[in-house]
């Protein structure tokens, strides 16, 4: 069935209700295990169902939010969203009080009580109003973005579809696209500073009625993170500040070089060569046949699953108008498939997509078959480690793709990673800023993030842009007010990737192997039980990052990168 004509229909919340509620009685009164396991297997099919229909309108929507049956259903979602998650917390606290407990652990796995118990500590009844709150706030933010219709060149434009003009060979041009970009948060800043004071303010209100300090934890404790907390995460900062910060500046000097600039601007950080920023050959169609090939040669597990993609229309990768930004992967649970959803723009950015949001599809596909919806996709900072890892095991397919300009990708793509980590790290040292400080006004916040910039992103200047300047850069990062938290994820995985590279460069023949390992696990570990399960060394510890940095520097070294 291809992906337009899966049926939806809007679920009952009353009928699940009711069945819950005659399985809790049904389960509390079994007398076997056998009895119990079957009540759970007929709850998990509700489960799958209801999940279904959530996911499937969440892609519908965001693939045309100006559709009135989707925004509709969304806007059902985001009330009810938190009656269908007291089911599942019910769910959760029948197996957490069974009798055959031990059994039931047996066959699921400890991590999936772990995981199960921290979804415990964050949810209660007492807070289903709020959370149906921040569902629809967030809800607000996404639909302000994906409202833009930014007048430039003749025509209008949406945030994605400016984002080509970053990287013109025209400084002016260049300049005038980040003004019209940034000219649109600047407009509809006082929504965007309303939608983010309620989020925090909920938030916080949130975490202080389930008996926490703040939301830090609670946020921590949502992200499933069973084996790690903010404490690790701090000495993990210190050690990209201390490490990685560096060779950050000195890319970006040796950017500046080359272009031969007496001082980088905002406006030129996306413009990497003289010559242009590598850019893939063909547009969707050919980019997507040039993907067809490469899975094929790649393994048969590739070749296999692209072309489901392909057949059964489970990608959406072009930019339209009412289209929300950005891109992601999701998993439908009734057909065991995944769905990616994108905004080419003419950048090699279109490429990251059929390679990264690939790396999360293959993963979540190749672990479908287990039991849980939970043990589908890992923690955040894990799944990263399949998509940016997938970034680096197809550069020797990149030719296909860029042609002569291969090489200036393969440049651009490294110095590009090392640049985003103190970014996400910058992300991260903010959030914690944030809800540490909840009262914080939204000019304290936006200076808080301007000093961090300085600290983390040196090389951020801003000429004559007050706005950034000032300190609202943020607002456009989509993490900060869906997933509080998620950021720093990417640059954990971030450089688990870059061993993935090292591994490559030294011909490691157990890789592909290692990599399917982790894709397999799906969300049956946590994140340092999937790296040891992977071969992979541990982020956190400062010296894994120096080393794995090390790397990067020689491998960048290699580059004669003036002549690019």
């Amino acid at each position: 069935m291809k992906f337009n004509d899966i049926p939806y229909k809007r679920p009952s919340v009353e009928e699940a209700e009711g069945k819950m509620l005659a399985w809790q009685e049904a389960f509390s009164s079994a007398k076997t295990f056998e009895e119990q396991w079957k009540i759970m297997l007929d709850i998990n099919e509700l489960r799958k169902e209801l999940f279904t229909a959530m996911v499937l309108v969440s892609i519908r929507h965001t693939v045309n939010t100006l559709d009135p049956f989707y925004e509709a259903e969304n806007t059902f979602f985001d009330t009810n969203r938190p009656a269908l998650e007291a089911l599942n917390m019910a769910f959760y606290d029948m197996l957490l009080e069974s009798p055959f407990y031990p059994r039931f652990e047996e066959e699921l796995g400890a991590h999936f009580f772990d995981l199960i118990r921290l979804a415990g500590k964050t949810f209660s009844p007492e807070i289903m109003e709020e959370l149906a709150q921040e569902n629809m706030l967030v809800s607000q933010y996404e639909k302000l973005l994906a409202a833009a219709q930014i007048e430039f060149e003749g025509e209008k434009r949406t945030l994605s579809g400016m984002q080509k003009f970053f990287e013109s060979s025209d400084r002016a041009m260049r300049k005038a696209a980040m003004e019209a970009y940034w000219g649109y948060f600047e407009e509809n800043a006082e929504e965007f500073d309303s939608i983010y004071d309620q989020l925090v303010s909920l938030r916080h209100s949130m975490a202080t009625k389930l008996g926490y300090d703040n939301f830090v934890q609670m946020a921590y404790d949502r992200m499933g993170r069973t084996d790690y907390g903010p404490k690790n995460v701090a000495a993990y900062r210190k050690g990209v500040h201390n490490f990685l910060v560096p060779l950050a500046e000195e890319v970006v000097e040796k950017q500046r070089e080359r272009l031969g600039l007496d001082e980088l601007q905002y406006y030129d950080l996306s413009y990497s060569f003289p010559s242009g920023n590598p850019v893939p050959i063909g547009g969707k169609d050919k980019l997507v046949a040039s993907a067809i090939e490469m899975y094929d040669e790649m393994s048969p597990e590739t070749r296999d699953f692209f072309r489901l993609l392909v057949d059964r229309e489970l990608m959406d990768l072009e930019q339209k108008k009412g289209k929300a930004p950005g891109g992601y992967c999701n998993f439908i649970e009734g057909e065991k498939v995944p769905f990616i959803f994108s905004n080419f723009n003419g950048t090699s950015g279109d490429v990251g997509v059929l390679t990264h949001e690939f790396g999360h599809a293959l993963q979540v596909y190749m672990a479908r078959e287990h039991l849980m919806s939970e043990q589908r996709f890992p923690g955040m900072e894990s799944a990263e480690i399949h998509s940016m890892g997938m970034e680096f095991l197809t550069y020797p397919w990149m030719e296909k793709f860029f042609g002569k300009d291969t090489q200036k990708y393969y440049y651009d793509h490294q110095s590009s990673a090392i640049t985003f980590i103190p970014y996400g790290v910058l992300v991260d040292a903010f959030q914690h800023y944030v809800y540490e400080n909840p009262t914080a006004s939204s000019s304290e916040r936006k200076a808080k993030w301007r000093e961090l910039e300085k600290e983390f992103n040196s090389w951020k200047k801003y000429e004559d842009n007050a706005f950034l300047e000032a300190g609202g850069r943020w607002q456009a990062q989509h993490h900060i007010y869906s997933i509080p938290f998620y950021y720093v994820d990417y640059t954990l995985a971030q450089i688990v990737a870059m061993q993935i590279f090292l591994r490559m460069q030294e011909e490691d023949a157990t890789l592909w192997e290692d990599y399917l390992r982790i894709c397999r696990a799906g969300g049956t570990m946590p994140f340092l039980s999937i790296l040891e399960a992977g071969r992979f060394d541990n982020p956190f510890d400062g010296a894994v990052v120096k080393r794995t940095v090390e790397g990067l520097r020689c491998s960048l070294e290699s580059f004669e990168h003036m002549n690019l």
